[in-house]
């Protein structure tokens, strides 16, 4: 298997969006939360700012969850940096907002490389246009992270410029070859079929036991997103996928080690 995020663990504990069931999302806060709850490694969404700046946030407007309105990209990172990456996240469907007003910020991607210098990261591009392929590369040089990441994003044209420009970098799977590869995997017909990615990060509905014996013997990793019920978890467990996306990484790290 491809040496992908210098991780040894099997399966891999993925913190989706570090753990948005647990904390509020795409913040350090809640990288920081899932590491020392043990997860491997945590995914996270990126934009760019007005001035250029690459930042985790999965929505292209802050609306969701900042207490401002509008577009990423309309912002330069110190008008976000004002405002409160907490302030919409509630776990009892808006009785309690327990992370509100506590200083946690939108993170630069710069500030997440700084914070885990060692840490795994699989890394989804939000953003199409203006690209920003070519700034993620420079930061992921800059900070010797080229077998730490995996870069995905659910645009083909985004995925080809990221082959293109960053060749050492493991990618995952485009929408499109995962569709073609679980429909040829139903039918066994995966061993002509060229796979570029190193990867593929697929949703829980079209993982099948085919699929998974498919992808490893072409040496690929499958890593399954957004898994957050317990009995699914179990399922793909005994299946050997090789990582799980989950917003409850606590639930799956239970899991994982009352196997071992």
């Amino acid at each position: 298997m491809f040496p992908l995020y210098q991780v040894n663990a099997t399966p891999l504990v993925i913190a989706h969006r570090g753990g948005a069931g647990l904390w509020p999302e795409n913040t350090l806060f809640a990288l920081q939360e899932a590491k020392k709850l043990g997860a491997d490694l945590s995914e996270i969404d990126i934009h760019m700012t007005r001035d250029g700046v690459l930042v985790a946030i999965h929505d292209e407007s802050l609306d969701r969850t900042t207490n401002a309105k509008g577009l990423v990209q309309d912002f330069t990172f110190s008008e976000l940096k004002k405002l409160d990456a907490a302030y919409h996240w509630t776990n009892d469907e808006g009785r309690t907002y327990p992370f509100r007003g506590r200083g946690i910020k939108i993170p630069s991607l710069n500030e997440i490389f700084s914070a885990f210098p060692k840490q795994a990261i699989s890394i989804e591009i939000k953003q199409n246009d203006p690209p920003i392929v070519a700034a993620l590369r420079e930061l992921i040089n800059h900070y010797q992270k080229t077998k730490q990441v995996l870069v995905s994003a659910f645009n083909a044209r985004t995925m080809k410029v990221v082959r293109r420009l960053c060749p050492k970098i493991a990618s995952a799977a485009t929408q499109v070859e995962i569709d073609r590869f679980a429909k040829l995997s139903k039918i066994f017909l995966t061993r002509p079929f060229l796979l570029s990615a190193t990867a593929l990060e697929v949703p829980f509905s079209v993982v099948t036991p085919h699929l998974v014996k498919a992808a490893h013997k072409k040496n690929k990793r499958v890593d399954v997103w957004t898994v957050n019920e317990i009995e699914d978890m179990e399922w793909l467990l005994a299946l050997g996928v090789d990582g799980i996306l989950t917003d409850f990484p606590d639930k799956l790290l239970n899991l994982v080690r009352a196997r071992t």
